[in-house]
């Protein structure tokens, strides 16, 4: 099977070795760039590359600049990295049409998780929307959720919640995560609210309700059998 090449940017020559190494040992192929410039021309230039690991603050252009100059042209998965959180640069990113967003320092192990996760979810947005985990079937485009060949009746709220599960499997995922990309930032409510939607789509999912893993604390985890 041939690797899928990732193009790591980062103005850290270290940042990009500890990427670079467990990304390779996880066999993708993956091309440095050390400034924004640099990945601007490598990603003209090679044409295949699957995602992008793009950090904020670089010399010559930093990642912003780069992520709004590629998005004119092209959806690829972009991931970024940043030394600091806060909300306005979240904001700003997601505005940019980012697909993930990775705080230093962090896991390469949760890195990797991430890569995968925004690999499968493009190319599940390429397959017509079309999501499977075990015997839970989804067309989005259809709005229609099977489970065991059975449809169950979702409100619009559990069906995206149930989709934003499934495009993230196994991955911890926090109620302000949760909250932001299913209720969008716009909304000011509750974050509790995610645990009342949580416990009807268990409720109508019957006994794959159980895939729905509460993470005490944080959040929840989606974990088919």
């Amino acid at each position: 099977m041939e690797k899928l090449k990732v193009l790591v940017v980062d103005d850290e020559s270290r940042m990009r070795k500890l990427v670079k190494d467990f990304l390779t040992r996880n066999n993708y192929d993956v091309i440095e760039a050390e400034d924004g410039s640099q990945a601007l021309d490598y990603f003209y230039k090679e044409k295949e590359i699957a995602l992008l690991i793009l950090d904020v603050m670089m010399p010559k252009m930093n990642g912003w600049q780069v992520c709004k100059e590629i998005r004119e042209t092209s959806k690829v998965p972009i991931i970024m990295l940043t030394a600091k959180a806060e909300e306005r640069d979240e904001l700003q990113g997601f505005s940019l049409g980012i697909d993930e967003y990775i705080t230093k320092p962090f896991s390469p192990k949760i890195l990797v998780a991430r890569v995968e996760a925004v690999l499968k979810r493009s190319r599940q947005d390429q397959d017509d929307g079309n999501l499977s985990a075990g015997e839970i079937k989804m067309n989005k485009a259809a709005h229609v959720v099977t489970i065991e060949g059975e449809n169950i009746d979702l409100s619009y709220k559990e069906f995206e919640l149930l989709a934003y599960f499934m495009e993230n499997e196994g991955i911890a995922l926090s109620r302000e995560k949760i909250l932001n990309h299913v209720w969008n930032y716009d909304y000011f409510g509750d974050a509790r609210t995610i645990d009342t939607h949580v416990k009807k789509l268990r409720s109508k999912m019957g006994k794959k309700g159980d895939t729905i893993k509460t993470i005490w604390g944080m959040g929840y985890k989606f974990e088919p059998d």
